[in-house]
């Protein structure tokens, strides 16, 4: 056989919008044999030609409605085609069984303590850091995980679970980024994104690949952060509920922000415009994921205000999150001392240090009780950014508390 087969059987499978999951159900459906023979690895094997299909692939042509023939015939060269989120699964299947699902069986009341659990530890992520929630946040993603691979289900409930474990990992993913442990934020958030594409739950995927794409745009890697944004994005298409499609545009202006340069930040204004856009669908009944409540017009004002701070336009930012932060509830501590660092900036760029170094002090403040990287290394930016008015007598007062900054 030739070369072509395993990216055609890849071709004609992402045309049909299948998963590799979906697709080693279906050849197994079709070939009549009694249990599932071929797994996700198994395709993912024969797209990357580590492995021939031969026998199967009457069962695979059977599946995907077309002709033998047509696994054989040559490749077209086209343009490179767009990032999909395929490319950034792990290596390897960290969901795939233990032992063929023999363990206990696991129905839908075990689901639904999973969902309550994991809409439980979202809302606690709202009020606590990182740091007081990465222990019990792993200690969950490890037993779903587990739970899983171990347990006897149905394919119904295996999808349902990992629905649940891509939601778990999306938020475990962002108390392990927020506690600074950024590599394995990065595992989880894969893992992430492998459960949710096996549930073929779209949404979802692109909801966790734009939190790992946030994550890389903040921490030196903004060419990959903007790739995955846009990967997640275009993979959503444009069915996506308004509030996901809304949060994906908003990782995308951010991705565009953090690459700077005039063109970037033109890109992002429009990302962000059409965001805006987006969630005012929201308000025709269309129905968005009960995990996206905090997506609404006053997070895309959080997110257009740090964007005005970081492309320089103070004139437009520090309205902006001062209207945000008039109406921001106290017990949400962390995004009150972050909101409150770009204010910081922006007041020093409109060459207002006096009010800066005031509103500084109120960080570092917040700061100091809070066990998140997030909050500290904006410290570290305000800090850095106000020691270019050290002449000014606030400012030097306040650096002379941080004379290790």
């Amino acid at each position: 056989m030739g070369n072509s087969v395993g990216p055609n059987i890849k071709r004609l499978r992402e045309q049909r919008g299948w998963s590799q999951a979906r697709l080693a159900h279906e050849v197994c459906r079709a070939s009549g044999v009694i249990g599932e023979p071929v797994g996700r690895q198994e395709i993912s094997r024969w797209e990357t030609g580590r492995r021939t299909p031969r026998e199967w692939l009457p069962f695979i042509a059977t599946a995907l409605g077309v002709s033998v023939d047509v696994f054989c015939a040559p490749l077209v060269p086209v343009e490179p085609p767009l990032p999909t989120l395929a490319d950034f699964l792990p290596e390897g299947d960290p969901l795939g069984p233990a032992g063929g699902h023999t363990g206990r069986r696991v129905g839908m009341v075990q689901v639904d303590d999973l969902q309550q659990r994991v809409h439980g530890l979202r809302l606690a992520d709202d009020v606590l850091a990182g740091g007081d929630l990465i222990r019990p946040a792993l200690r969950e993603l490890r037993s779903a995980v587990k739970l899983y691979r171990e347990g006897s289900h149905t394919s119904d409930v295996g999808r349902q679970l990992l629905r649940q474990i891509g939601e778990l990992a999306q938020i475990v993913g962002w108390i392990a980024s927020d506690a600074g442990q950024h590599s394995e934020a990065e595992r989880i958030y894969r893992l992430g994104i492998s459960a949710a594409t096996q549930a073929e739950d779209r949404t979802l995927a692109g909801n966790i690949a734009g939190s790992l794409a946030y994550q890389l745009s903040n921490t030196g890697r903004e060419s990959e952060g903007l790739t995955l944004a846009q990967a997640a994005l275009n993979d959503a298409g444009a069915d996506a509920p308004p509030k996901a499609r809304a949060l994906y545009l908003d990782r995308v202006a951010w991705a565009h922000t953090k690459l700077s340069g005039v063109e970037n930040g033109q890109q992002a204004m429009r990302a962000l415009g059409e965001a805006g856009q987006a969630l005012s669908e929201d308000a025709e009944g269309i129905e968005s994921p009960a995990y996206l409540y905090w997506v609404d017009a006053g997070e895309l004002r959080v997110m257009e205000s740090r964007v005005y701070t970081e492309i320089h336009r103070p004139l437009r930012a520090v309205p902006l999150l001062r209207e945000v932060l008039s109406g921001y509830d106290a017990t949400h501590t962390r995004e009150l001392a972050l909101y409150m660092s770009w204010l910081v900036v922006a007041l020093a760029d409109a060459n207002e240090p006096e009010e800066a170094a005031v509103v500084a002090s109120r960080v570092i403040m917040l700061a100091a009780d809070i066990p998140s990287e997030r909050t500290a290394e904006r410290v570290r930016v305000v800090l850095a950014r106000l020691a270019e008015y050290a002449d000014v007598p606030e400012v030097a007062a306040l650096l002379a508390e941080r004379p290790s900054a």
